[in-house]
Order: C-alpha cells, then sequence, then structure tokens
C-alpha cells in the first residue's frame, strides 16, 4: 500500500472557533447531566495527545507542521477537539442515548459548517497552517490492536451460549467506522483535508483507511470500558442500586433502544 498522507490547512480562526463550539457542546452535556459522557471525552482527548505528540511526534518522527506554528498548540487543540467529541459522540452511541439524534446532527453540522465560517471570517493575509502526518510507521501496529480486538469480541461472542449476552459486532462497527467517517467526510468537503493534494485518490484514501482503522480499532476496548462501568456506575457518576455483571450488563445494553 502507497504511504497514506494525513494532511489539514486551515486558518488560525479555524481553531477559534472550535474551541468556542467545545465549550458550548460540553456545557450543553452538562446540562443534560451527561457527566461521564464529558469526562470521557476529556480524558480521550488527553490520551489523543499523549499518542499524537508523544508516539507519532517524538518517537516515529511522523508529524511535521508549517514554520511559524506550534506543533504542541496545535496538536492539543485538534486532541482535545477531536478527542472529545469523538468519544462523547462514541459513547452516546454505546448507552444509546434517548437524543442521540440531535447529539449526532450537533456534531456533525459543526463539522461541516467550521470550515465554512473560518473562511469568511478570515482576515486577509492571515497565513493558513499546515499540519500533516504519514501512517507507514505505525498503521501496521495500529492494524494488529483492530485485529486482535476483534478477535477477542468473536471469541467471546462464540463462547457465550447466551444470545442476548453477546456482543453486538454490527453495532460496534457501525459505530467505529460511521463516526471517523463523519470526521474525515467533514475535512474533506471543508477543503481542509483536501487542500495540498493533487489526486482524487490521495484524497480519498485517507477517508476510507482511516475511517476503516483508526477510530474503529479503539471499540471493543472503549465497549468492555463502558460495560464494566455502566455495570456498577451510572451516567451522573453514582453507584447503581444493584450492580450487575458484564455479561448481564450487556444483555441490558443489547435491549436498549435509542428512542426508548
Amino acid at each position: 500500500m502507497n504511504e497514506i498522507i494525513a494532511r489539514r490547512e486551515f486558518s488560525p480562526i479555524y481553531i477559534w472557533l472550535d474551541i468556542a463550539f467545545l465549550v458550548i457542546f460540553a456545557g450543553m452535556l452538562i446540562w443534560k447531566k451527561k457527566y461521564m459522557t464529558v469526562l470521557v471525552g476529556f480524558l480521550i482527548g488527553i490520551l489523543y495527545m499523549v499518542v499524537d505528540y508523544g508516539i507519532f511526534h517524538l518517537v516515529c518522527g511522523s508529524r511535521s507542521i508549517s514554520q511559524g506554528h506550534s506543533l504542541f498548540w496545535v496538536l492539543l487543540w485538534m486532541s482535545m477537539s477531536y478527542g472529545f467529541t469523538n468519544f462523547t459522540w462514541i459513547w452516546l452511541w454505546i448507552s444509546k442515548d434517548k437524543h442521540l439524534f440531535e447529539w449526532s446532527m450537533v456534531i456533525l453540522m459543526w463539522w461541516f459548517v467550521c470550515p465554512l465560517l473560518a473562511k469568511t471570517f478570515t482576515p486577509a493575509g492571515m497565513e493558513n497552517i499546515i499540519i500533516q502526518r504519514t501512517t507507514g510507521e505505525y498503521h501496521g501496529y495500529m492494524a494488529l490492536i483492530l485485529f486482535v480486538g476483534y478477535m477477542a469480541v468473536v471469541c467471546y461472542n462464540l463462547w457465550q451460549k447466551d444470545r442476548e449476552k453477546r456482543i453486538n459486532i454490527p453495532w460496534l462497527l457501525a459505530i467505529g467506522i460511521l463516526v471517523q467517517f463523519g470526521w474525515e467526510a467533514g475535512l474533506l468537503i471543508g477543503g481542509i483535508r483536501s487542500a495540498g493534494f493533487a489526486t482524487f485518490a490521495d484524497k480519498l484514501s485517507p477517508l476510507v483507511v482511516n475511517s476503516l482503522l483508526e477510530t474503529n480499532l479503539g471499540m471493543p476496548i472503549i465497549y468492555l470500558i463502558f460495560t464494566a462501568y455502566t455495570s456498577r456506575f451510572t451516567e451522573g457518576l453514582h453507584r447503581r442500586e444493584v450492580p450487575v455483571s458484564l455479561s448481564q450488563r450487556i444483555r441490558e445494553n443489547n435491549a436498549e433502544r435509542v428512542r426508548g
């Protein structure tokens, strides 16, 4: 497979607009008492920063940024932005939140309109930020994590005789692929991901490969965290009145519906 380059070009105004959105979105979640959802998003944002700056940049040397801009601070924003939005959205999907459609609309709408707003309100002459990473150094390791994680889920389902206690693999795949796809599509349509690429294949490759791999590889792990946490605690960070086992929590989750 040819080297896949994940490249973005945007103005500094894009960052400030997105920070404002993150504050509003987090406030909306807190307003609806989605405390664990907010905590998960914040912690994953920190994890993204550790991986992106610590591993992708310091260890692999795969990150680069245009001169005059701080790689650390831009990566901190990117990690918190997409770590927070992606994984709050994933948590809402897994928990089958009754307002999942509304939360999804807010996130997808923002990913579409933010680049347009940034282009409109960027002052003339302001230099764009160009940041990119190559993927050849680590995509194989990510593929290994994807394989091991889903193989563990498959083995559990083969071992579990009670169908109601089996993990819903198509649901996990749908979440893992579509969340990343929505993000990548927003970047592509907004001209952020596609800027600087000459061919359609170069523009399309990150959309396809990243959607199948990058967020999806963590779905078995995040689902295990979700079931382990919600078997003992509630979304409001309180103890459940009646704790249940992991398999019982999986059965509960399978029986839940988005619209109740």
